[in-house]
């Protein structure tokens, strides 16, 4: 028995005895666990905050995935936008083309992400199990042909192009070792129809080939911003609609229609007929591919006697009191005469000359010019040049040359014969005779007030003359100019494009087609309507063309631009103006129509001696010539011909006829329906 239990100095022995291999192995394995139990309750504390982080990340407060972790070959998912109001922002990132839009922001042509298909035939290991799995992902795909080139001793193959993103997940899915995929992407116009011929295409490698697409290639590639066009979709589709019941109502076998900003130059409609889906461009016919507007070229006939009217007065050849005869003039063997006569004097005013569309009388105006004040003209008003637009197709004009533009050349091309230009040209002119004399640059790309008015289509009246437009005709003369074309809407060939309410002006143009062969083709017509609406207000330019439109019972038989352009023009005026913000004022019609009048025949202010019978310039150099052609032809007898007969022959081939654009039926009076 120990007596003394709590001796220190046998507890000292104790504590001196040598710790055993048992004792040892038992503290290290203590200190094993407290190491794993500290382990695990870090693991515990890590595996409870990734569950509430993942709890609150995906059922809590769910996150978007971030751009990074998005596959490139799948969009971003659209958002919801009722009023179209981001419709201009379409950019997606993983496409490297711009897309095109319209001035309200609605998409023309974009690019969507494609996929192209290729394989490694050497990687293959059952090339027809691999050919069958495809088709079934790909069911347009030719099996055989996939078998085929997947059995070919090559290291590259292309099996298929422009595959959707669902389809190249598809394709990934089945795991097929040796397939790849190439990023690519499609242009597409969600449109079809609408504005095809100003869109153009692109090639398989999305690189413009024509239209807009073409001349702005590189500003498509390089810059991902949307390309915001002037042209407006829904004055498009209506233009379209009422261009096309014309087109099949009278037969025509093409058409055109123009709408232009006369302040600006933007051109908010243009349309071309026949045309095509724009998504087809590879397959689409030329005759449907061709921009009638800005490609063809045709006689402009009737409506150039605008030019020639404004030639005469910005250059004071002539006034409104001025008179010209209306006689017929032989020259040659062919004649310059109007079909009917008995509705209008021999001698007639300049008012009168452009309402009564007389032939002879606008010859007489040019003759007074001269030829060299009418091509001076007629180049500074750029009927000499190709008409500035960003559409590669733009034509140049086909014009008589400069050294054989003698008196034969002259009288024709007074009235619009001898001359080919292309429609936009002829609306070019007609805003410059309008809007204050001004000869704006014709533009397909929409200006910064298009966004401000993009959601109501209201109209910007800050809107101002460009800066570089040059003015060629005086204010005075352009006023002057605007009552006169709304005269000949109100009293004269144009009766029938009266829209009330708009005050429409403008001038009706009636040409006979050149044949295959050379020389006119009787009875066969371009007719086409140059106008401005509202007159009081100028705003915009307006031009309608049918080629080759056939009488109907409604016409009585006629098929000039009076009973087929005018009515056209008109049918698209009250539809498109509401939605250009304009809306018909017959509250002040009274003040409207005052404020817009001009005398049939103008008096002649005292002091003036007005030009007319034994007071005509033109009628001294007509005869001039014709002593001229006398003498040239006298020795070689009756079959000789002088040189400006023979272009007289090539220019005009047949007699010309004013009232080709009368309103009105056989013996009716046009002056009776004012």
């Amino acid at each position: 028995m120990n007596l003394f239990p709590h001796d220190p100095t046998a507890q000292g022995a104790q504590a001196s005895r040598p710790v055993t291999g048992g004792m040892r192995a038992r503290l290290a394995q203590q200190r094993m666990h407290a190491r794993l139990l500290v382990v695990a309750g870090v693991f515990c504390i890590l595996f409870l905050a990734i569950g509430i982080k993942l709890t609150v990340a995906t059922i809590i407060r769910p996150m978007p995935p971030q751009q990074q972790q998005i596959a490139p070959q799948v969009p971003p998912i659209p958002k919801s936008d009722p009023k179209g109001m981001i419709a201009g922002d379409v950019a997606l990132p993983q496409v490297h083309r711009a897309s095109i839009i319209d001035r309200t922001g609605q998409v023309l042509a974009m690019s969507l992400p494609v996929a192209q298909v290729y394989a490694n035939p050497q990687e293959m290991i059952d090339a027809a199990d691999a050919a069958h799995k495809l088709k079934g992902a790909l069911p347009t795909l030719d099996e055989a042909e996939t078998r085929r080139r997947l059995s070919l001793n090559k290291q590259f193959v292309y099996l298929a192009r422009d595959i959707s993103p669902a389809q190249e997940l598809a394709v990934n899915n089945l795991g097929i070792p040796g397939i790849y995929f190439e990023p690519g992407e499609r242009r597409r116009y969600p449109m079809g129809r609408v504005a095809a011929q100003i869109l153009g295409g692109v090639d398989i490698d999305d690189h413009g080939v024509a239209g807009v697409e073409r001349f702005f290639d590189r500003r498509l590639d390089a810059d991902r911003t949307p390309l915001r066009l002037s042209v407006d979709v829904r004055v498009q589709n209506v233009v379209h609609d009422e261009l096309q019941a014309a087109m099949d109502m009278f037969q025509a076998i093409g058409a055109c229609a123009i709408v232009m900003d006369v302040h600006t130059g933007e051109i908010i409609t243009m349309v071309s007929l026949p045309d095509y889906d724009a998504n087809d461009f590879g397959r689409a016919a030329p005759d449907a591919r061709f921009n009638r507007a800005v490609t063809g070229m045709y006689e402009p006939g009737s409506t150039f006697k605008l030019q020639t009217t404004a030639m005469a007065l910005q250059e004071g050849v002539a006034h409104i009191w001025d008179r010209f005869s209306s006689t017929p003039i032989k020259i040659g063997r062919f004649t310059i005469s109007d079909m009917k006569s008995d509705h209008f004097d021999p001698w007639l005013t300049l008012p009168e000359v452009m309402a009564y569309s007389s032939n002879p009388a606008a010859a007489h105006i040019a003759l007074d010019a001269g030829a060299a004040r009418q091509q001076d003209w007629l180049r500074r008003m750029g009927f000499f040049s190709r008409v500035p637009i960003e559409l590669p197709e733009a034509g140049r004009p086909i014009i008589p040359s400069g050294a054989n533009w003698g008196v034969s050349t002259t009288m024709p091309v007074a009235f619009g014969h001898g001359v080919a230009e292309p429609p936009l040209s002829i609306v070019r002119g007609t805003a410059a005779t309008a809007n204050g004399g001004f000869l704006l640059r014709p533009t397909l790309v929409a200006g910064q007030a298009a966004s401000a008015d993009a959601t109501d289509g209201a109209p910007d009246a800050g809107q101002t003359i460009p800066p570089d437009a040059e003015r060629l005709i005086s204010a005075a003369n352009s006023d002057i100019l605007r009552k006169i074309l709304r005269l000949d809407v109100a009293k004269g060939t144009g009766q029938k494009a009266e829209s009330p309410g708009y005050y429409v002006g403008g001038k009706t143009g009636t040409a006979e087609k050149i044949g295959p062969h050379g020389g006119y083709l009787k009875h066969v017509n371009v007719s086409a309507f140059t106008g401005i609406f509202p007159m009081n207000a100028p705003r915009y330019a307006i031009y309608v063309m049918l080629d080759s439109p056939k009488p109907t019972a409604q016409t009585h038989g006629w098929t000039t631009a009076g009973w087929n352009a005018a009515p056209t023009a008109s049918h698209m005026i009250t539809r498109i103006a509401p939605m250009l913000g304009l809306f018909p004022d017959t509250q002040h019609e009274t003040a409207i129509e005052a404020a817009l009048a001009i005398p049939m025949k103008p008096a002649v202010p005292r002091g003036y001696r007005a030009l007319g019978p034994g007071n005509d310039p033109g009628t001294a150099r007509l005869h001039e010539h014709e002593r001229e052609t006398e003498a040239t032809a006298h020795p070689r007898g009756h079959a000789a011909r002088s040189h400006d007969a023979a272009q007289a022959a090539q220019l005009a081939g047949h007699t010309e006829h004013a009232a080709n654009d009368l309103p009105g039926p056989p013996g009716h009076r046009v002056h009776d329906r004012g």
